[in-house]
């Protein structure tokens, strides 16, 4: 299982430091107990330095928010996945909804960042989801489906080990409102995601980790964590709050 970190454009140098020495401190008093999951903190791209040498020694892992397609050159103001590996991650989000939404990136641009990620060595995270309004009007597997259809040319076809595709399911609708999708609305998704994911690279389809974000919080996360294929979440307001995300962390089964 895997739970990951999402601080989005929060927190400075100083800030990211303590949260993330929060996060380490409170996985080693653990009492002795083992980490049912992976953890991976995604920081702004300002602290992403800073929070590795924080990490450095723990189970904790680094990962960025975005990255670019391109290897290098000439696009100002973008970060390619070798810079993020050169400063210590080994995961990156492709693909979040205000990436969409904000920046405009459509299905076929972030299935190339997808394929920038496993081309640079980086374990992808690929988020997908359906809006309000596609949900209201019957939509969201017809969305959500065309989303995996387009990564699925660009998902190599000899995945290391270390390094396969995680989908994070996010209904936009539920991102930061706090609103909830129903456990039966997950479950529906979640299965629909593993079918298709079947279609595509057969047995391979399950190492393929699929998460799930939006407005996980301490009181739910148990139960959308016992779901089938939920492998995991992606956590955003609530990672920015040491105690939430450990207690997330803590909410995920032991048989994981």
């Amino acid at each position: 299982m895997l739970i990951v970190g999402n601080w989005k454009m929060n927190g400075l140098i100083e800030t990211a430091q303590e949260l993330a020495d929060g996060i380490v401190a409170g996985l080693g008093a653990r009492s002795g107990r083992s980490l049912p999951c992976e953890v991976v903190l995604c920081p702004p791209a300002t602290a992403l330095l800073t929070v590795h040498q924080r990490l450095d020694g723990s189970v904790v892992k680094l990962g960025g928010q975005d990255l670019s397609e391109h290897e290098s050159g000439a696009h100002t103001g973008e970060i390619c996945g070798i810079m993020l590996r050169n400063v210590g991650c080994r995961h990156v989000i492709v693909g979040h909804s205000e990436r969409r939404a904000d920046c405009g990136e459509d299905d076929a641009k972030v299935a190339r960042k997808m394929a920038a990620a496993f081309r640079d060595g980086l374990q992808p995270i690929v988020c997908v989801g359906e809006t309000l309004n596609e949900r209201e009007r019957g939509a969201t597997l017809e969305v959500i489906g065309a989303q995996l259809a387009a990564l699925v040319p660009y998902v190599p076809r000899e995945l290391t080990r270390r390094q396969t595709l995680v989908v994070a399911y996010e209904p936009v609708w539920a991102i930061g409102t706090g609103r909830n999708a129903e456990l039966e609305q997950i479950r529906e998704v979640h299965g629909f995601m593993r079918r298709q994911l079947e279609e595509a690279f057969g047995a391979d389809a399950a190492r393929m980790r699929l998460l799930y974000g939006g407005s996980v919080k301490p009181a739910n996360a148990g139960s959308i964590f016992g779901l089938e294929d939920v492998d995991g979440g992606l956590i955003g307001g609530a990672s920015l709050k040491s105690a939430e995300f450990l207690a997330i962390i803590d909410a995920v089964p032991e048989k994981f």
